[in-house]
């Protein structure tokens, strides 16, 4: 079980890392640092915001609508720790 633990904690460690590098990547084109000419760096940010969008549309419908400032992200990172935390908390009171 405590392999089990391991392996989601890992999961979701990958997660956040993606969350972060698209929020980075979000910013440098909102301030125009990188053009969206970019292809590369266009490429990296659709494919991460195709493999977060299943994960964070159900926690946008819930959240309000706060205009510019999208939450959603932070509110995955804090749920993702907040299952890691609670599995390590389980896996220890099993031993």
């Amino acid at each position: 079980m405590y392999a089990l633990i391991n392996i989601v904690g890992m999961i979701a460690n990958a997660v956040i890392f993606l969350v972060i590098i698209q929020f980075v990547i979000g910013l440098l084109f909102a301030f125009n640092v990188v053009s969206q000419g970019n292809q590369f760096l266009m490429q990296v940010y659709s494919s991460i915001n195709s493999l977060l969008d299943p994960v964070l549309r159900p926690i946008r419908r819930i959240l309000p609508d706060t205009g510019a400032i999208d939450f959603s992200p932070i509110v995955l990172i804090f749920a993702l720790r907040a299952i890691v935390y609670i599995l390590s908390d389980v896996a220890i009171a099993t031993l």
